[in-house]
């Protein structure tokens, strides 16, 4: 039985970026971030939050991912840090280093870079260090 991959979801809002939107700049979230578009900017999550991004199929991020849970099946350019799971789909493709405190890698995935395993502590210790107010 093959799992399904994106059925995952964390309590708190869903914010979309379409697959015809370009976000330039950093994006700060709580709940659920969705990304379909592509994002020229890191993703932060706010440190504490229940929060979860996903980059699907055709979606592109230009910058570090910070957040407890992480799905992949896009194009990542820039480190990923995640603190409770990371998930690495089929057609994820990471252009650079992943620190994770659980990591799911399917068949096809590719990381070019390194990947680190890290305490859930430190991981969230650095995001909060990361995410100062803005």
């Amino acid at each position: 039985m093959k799992k399904r991959w994106s059925g995952a979801s964390v309590a708190g809002g869903t914010t979309l970026i379409s697959a015809d939107t370009v976000i330039h700049g950093e994006v700060r979230f709580r709940g659920n971030l969705d990304v379909e578009g592509r994002v020229c900017g890191d993703i932060l999550s706010e440190p504490g939050a229940d929060a979860m991004v996903r980059v699907v199929d055709g979606a592109r991020v230009e910058g570090d991912i910070r957040a407890p849970l992480v799905l992949i099946n896009g194009l990542v350019e820039g480190d990923v840090y995640a603190s409770s799971q990371l998930e690495l789909a089929p057609r994820a493709r990471v252009e650079g280093d992943v620190y994770y405190a659980l990591v799911e890698m399917s068949a096809g995935a590719e990381v070019n870079g390194s990947l680190t395993h890290e305490a859930a502590q430190e991981l969230e210790q650095a995001a909060a260090a990361r995410f100062s107010p803005a």
